[in-house]
């Protein structure tokens, strides 16, 4: 409307000469528009929730800027997460992840329950799992609420997890009870040959955190999205 109004203020016999200038004036307008309105949008608040997988993955950054881009408004992704704890510990920390008021909560609370000297049971796991869902979606009702599969193990570590994708299926198959969402990253993993997923991941357990921002970013960006925005 804009720019309709400034080339009806251009006397007939001048809008030749004045095409090129208008034009680009129009471009600059739009283009200052649309900053204006992605800036004043308040930001798409993003907790993600787990372990060392989050803790020290190094992915958020690159879901950040990824999803910006995509949605064209202000993305912000704050973790709660610490190495080493279980869905216990995750269990006192519902709190911590209220009081963000997110939009978005990112979960995966699996990979230590499944360790043997840990001695979580999967049937309590399960329960775990599903009382923390059932928190904070009662706490959080608009909030989506996406539990997630992570990065395979080896090694040692994947010797003191015999059974995690057990584990990985109950959280899941508590998550699709409830009617919410569950993202596998296992097969972006699965792509890579052994020479490649051993230099991803050097210790048997946290990817490097270039590789992990690399096959975790796209697949959350696609699915928080609903479509595919492209590298």
């Amino acid at each position: 409307m804009i720019c309709l109004r400034l080339w009806r203020a251009v006397p007939t016999e001048r809008r030749p000469a004045w095409t090129l200038v208008l034009f680009l004036a129009c471009l600059v307008v739009v283009s200052t528009t649309g900053k204006s309105d992605a800036e004043n949008l308040p930001p798409v608040k993003i907790v993600a929730f787990g372990t060392s997988l989050t803790a020290r993955g190094g992915w958020q950054a690159g879901l950040e800027a990824k999803l910006a881009a995509c949605l064209q408004r202000p993305v912000r992704v704050d973790s709660v997460a610490k190495s080493g704890e279980t869905s216990a510990w995750a269990l006192t920390q519902l709190d911590r992840v209220v009081a963000e008021d997110p939009d978005i909560i990112l979960i995966e609370l699996y990979a230590n329950d499944a360790t043997v000297h840990r001695f979580v049971s999967l049937a309590q796991s399960r329960r775990n799992i599903g009382e923390i869902l059932d928190q904070l979606h009662r706490r959080l009702p608009r909030a989506r609420i996406i539990l997630m599969a992570m990065n395979p193990f080896s090694g040692l570590r994947g010797l003191i997890r015999p059974f995690v994708g057990s584990y990985i299926s109950a959280h899941q198959a508590e998550a699709q009870k409830r009617g919410l969402e569950f993202v596998d990253h296992r097969p972006g993993w699965e792509r890579l040959n052994p020479d490649e997923l051993a230099a991803a991941i050097p210790d048997g357990a946290h990817p490097r955190p270039d590789v992990a921002a690399r096959i975790i970013v796209p697949e959350l960006v696609g699915h928080i999205a609903g479509r595919d925005c492209g590298e």
